[in-house]
C-alpha cells in the first residue's frame, strides 16, 4: 500500500550522474569483489591472444618458406604448421577459460549489487518511493546493473586481446622489414587522430547529455505505461498518449542533431580503421617498395596477413570506450541509490505500553528548505476518531505519513504511549500502525499472499473471515483456483475491490492504531456500500487518524483538526468548529451537502 501525496512534495529526478573522478571511483568500488578474477581473466586472455597470433605468423612464415628460391625445406613447413595448430589449439582453450571467469564474474557481481539494492530498498523510509519515479529505481534495479555486463564479461579480455595483439604483431613485423611497418602504422596513426577529436571536452559533454537523456526517455516510458489504466479510467488516455508523444519527438530531435554532428567524424574514424582501408594502404607501399628492389615480394605476406591487427586497439577505444562510459554513469547511479539514507533503527528498541499518539511541535520539509508542517501539535487519544481537513497543500497527507515513519520529523518528536517513535522498532512500529491509502498496491501473488502482506503467519480461516468482512470471499472462491488465484492473471479485481482487499490486510494486522485516507473518496459506487462496511469493521475500536476529503464522513469524529499552510488553524469538534465561524465553518458551507453516502465512523462504532 503506498501513500497518495497530495502536500506539496520536490518533483522527482533521477540522481544526476556525478563528476568523472566520482564515477571512476563508484566504478572500482563496485567492481572490487570480482577484481582478482578479473585481473586473473586478463592474464588468460593475455596468453590467449599471443597463442592466437602464432598461426598467422606461421602461415606468413610458411608461405615464405615455399615461396622461397629453390627447393622448399619440408621439414621446417611442417614444424611450422605443428607450432601454428598447436599454437590454435591453446588460444580456444585459453580463450574459454578467460571467458568463463568473467562471466562467472559478472553473474556474481550482479546478484551482489542486486542484493545490495534490494536491502538497502527494504530500509530507506517508505516514503522515499513516493517522491522518486518507478522508472529510475527499475533503470538503477535493472538497466544500470545490466549495463556493467559488457563493462566486467567482455571489456577486460577485450582490450587485453586488442592490446597485446598489436604489440606481439608489430614486434614480428619489425624483424622482416621496418619500413613496411612504419606503412602498416598509418592507418593506426589517423584513425587514432580522429579518435582524440571525437573524444574531446564538447564532444564529451554532449554524449553525457545524451545518455541522460535516453535516462529520461526510459523512465518516463516506464511512468506512462505503468499509469495508462489510470489515465484511462479517467478518459485522459489520449491527452496523456500526446504527451508521451511529444516527450518521444522532442527526445529524437535532439538525439538527431547531435549525431549530425558527429557522425562526419565517426565515419571517418571507422573508414580509416576498416580492414580495406588498412590493406590498400599495405598493398601500396608493399608494391612501391618491391618495384623498387627494397622489399622481396614474398614479404609483402606477412603484413598482408598481420597488418591489418594493428587498427585493433584504436577500434577498441572506441567500443571499449563507449561501454566503459555507459558503465561509469550506471555505477554512479547505483552508488547514489545504495548510499540513500536508511530509516534510523534504534539499537535496542522500547515498545511503548500504553496508545496515546502525541505530535509536539512537529516540523518537516521535503527538501530541507521549505517547511511543510510548521510546530503540529496534535493528540490522539485510544480509541477515539481524529478527522484531518485542509485545502490540499495544507499538510495533510504529511501528517499522515510521519506517524508511520513514512519520513521523520525534521524537528519535534511523535511519541506512543510517550515513547518516541523513532525508538520503537520498526517492525514493532508496524504492529502497532496500519494504514489504508487510496492507491492501493497488489502483488501479482495469489490473493491469499496479497491478503496475508501485512502478517504472513495468518491462519487460512483468518483470512477468509478478514476477506468476509470485506465481501471479498464468494468473489475469491469463484476466481479459478480460489485464493490461490493469482492477482492479474487469474483474477483481475475492479478499483473498489482493490481497497477492500487493503482493507482486509489492515484487518489481518490487528493494529490498535489506524491511518486511513478516506477510502471512499475516489470508489465507485457499487464498491461503496462494501467499502463503508469493511471501514465500519476496521475502525472499530482503534484509534483512527483520517484523512477526510468529505466533511459529511467526519460530522461525529471526536476532534477535527483543520490545517492551513502547515499549521493548526483550528480543532474541535463539528459543533464547536460550526460555532468559530472560521475556515471549518467556511469548508462546511460550501460543500456538496447532497453528498450524504458515505458511513459516518464515529456512529458505526461500538
Amino acid at each position: 500500500m503506498t501513500m497518495v501525496a497530495t502536500d506539496t512534495e520536490p518533483t522527482d529526478t533521477s540522481p544526476a550522474a556525478p563528476g568523472g573522478g566520482t564515477e571512476r571511483s563508484a566504478l572500482r568500488a563496485l567492481v572490487r569483489p570480482v577484481r582478482g578474477r578479473l585481473a586473473f581473466a586478463v592474464g588468460l586472455q593475455i596468453l590467449s591472444a599471443t597463442a592466437g597470433v602464432v598461426p598467422f605468423i606461421a602461415v606468413a612464415e610458411l608461405g615464405r618458406v615455399l615461396l622461397a628460391d629453390g627447393p622448399a625445406d619440408a621439414g621446417r613447413a611442417w614444424t611450422i604448421t605443428l607450432v601454428g595448430a598447436t599454437a590454435l589449439l591453446l588460444r580456444l582453450i585459453l580463450l574459454a577459460l578467460a571467458g568463463l571467469v568473467t562471466h562467472l564474474a559478472d553473474n556474481d557481481l550482479q546478484l551482489r549489487i542486486r542484493r545490495r539494492l534490494a536491502d538497502r530498498l527494504a530500509r530507506v523510509p517508505l516514503g522515499w518511493f513516493g517522491r522518486h519515479s518507478s522508472g529510475s529505481v527499475n533503470q538503477a534495479l535493472q538497466s544500470d546493473v545490466t549495463a556493467l555486463h559488457h563493462l566486467v564479461a567482455h571489456s577486460p579480455a577485450e582490450l587485453a586481446s586488442a592490446i597485446v595483439v598489436p604489440l606481439v604483431s608489430l614486434g614480428y613485423l619489425v624483424t622482416v622489414d621496418w619500413r613496411m611497418t612504419l606503412v602498416a602504422l598509418v592507418p593506426p596513426s589517423l584513425g587514432l587522430l580522429v579518435h582524440f577529436r571525437l573524444g574531446a571536452g564538447d564532444r564529451k559533454r554532449e554524449q553525457d547529455t545524451v545518455d541522460r537523456a535516453m535516462a529520461r526517455i526510459a523512465g518516463s516510458a516506464v511512468e506512462y505505461v505503468q499509469g495508462i489504466a489510470v489515465v484511462k479510467t479517467f478518459g485522459q488516455s489520449g491527452r496523456a498518449h500526446e504527451r508521451f508523444r511529444a516527450a518521444a519527438h522532442d527526445f529524437s530531435d535532439f538525439f538527431l542533431g547531435w549525431v549530425r554532428t558527429v557522425v562526419h567524424l565517426a565515419a571517418s574514424r571507422n573508414f580509416l580503421l576498416s580492414p580495406v582501408f588498412s590493406l590498400l594502404v599495405l598493398l601500396a607501399g608493399g608494391i612501391g617498395l618491391a618495384a623498387g628492389g627494397a622489399l622481396a615480394p614474398v614479404d609483402v605476406l606477412p603484413f598482408a596477413l598481420l597488418g591489418l591487427a594493428l587498427t585493433a586497439p584504436v577500434a577498441a577505444l572506441g567500443h571499449g570506450g563507449d561501454s566503459l562510459r555507459a558503465g561509469r554513469l550506471a555505477a554512479a547511479r547505483i552508488t547514489t541509490l545504495l548510499a540513500t539514507p536508511e530509516l534510523a533503527t534504534p539499537a535496542g528498541g522500547t515498545a511503548p505500553k500504553e496508545r496515546t499518539v502525541e505530535f509536539r511541535d512537529v516540523r518537516f520539509s521535503y527538501d530541507d528548505q521549505v517547511d511543510v508542517l510548521r510546530g503540529v501539535d496534535l493528540t490522539l487519544s485510544p480509541g477515539t476518531v481524529t478527522a484531518l481537513v485542509g485545502p490540499s497543500g495544507s499538510g495533510k497527507s504529511t501528517v499522515a505519513a510521519l506517524l508511520p515513519r513514512f519520513f521523520d520529523t525534521t524537528a519535534g518528536s511523535i511519541s506512543i504511549g510517550g515513547v518516541d517513535i523513532r525508538r520503537i522498532p520498526p517492525a514493532e512500529l508496524y504492529r502497532l500502525v496500519a494504514f489504508v491509502f487510496q492507491d492501493v498496491q497488489l502483488l501479482r501473488a495469489p490473493a491469499i499472499d496479497n491478503l496475508r502482506l501485512a502478517r504472513p503467519d495468518a491462519t487460512v480461516d483468518e483470512v477468509r473471515s478478514a476477506a468476509r468482512a470485506v465481501r471479498l470471499h464468494e468473489r475469491l472462491l469463484a476466481a479459478p483456483h480460489g485464493y490461490d488465484s493469482v492477482i492479474g492473471e487469474d483474477i483481475e479485481l475492479s478499483r473498489g475491490e482493490a481497497q477492500r482487499m487493503s482493507i482486509a490486510r489492515a484487518l489481518l494486522a490487528d493494529a490498535p492504531i489506524l491511518v486511513l485516507d478516506e477510502a471512499t473518496a475516489s470508489a465507485d459506487s457499487e464498491s461503496e456500500s462494501a467499502i463503508q462496511d469493511a471501514v465500519s469493521t476496521l475502525v472499530a475500536g482503534r484509534t483512527l487518524l483520517v484523512i477526510a476529503h468529505r466533511l459529511s464522513t467526519i460530522v461525529r469524529a471526536d476532534q477535527i483538526v483543520v490545517l492551513g499552510n502547515g499549521r493548526v488553524v483550528e480543532r474541535g469538534t463539528h459543533e464547536e468548529l460550526l460555532g468559530l465561524h472560521g475556515t471549518y465553518a467556511r469548508m462546511w458551507h460550501s460543500h456538496d451537502r447532497s453528498d450524504q453516502s458515505t458511513v459516518d465512523v464515529k456512529e458505526e462504532r461500538p
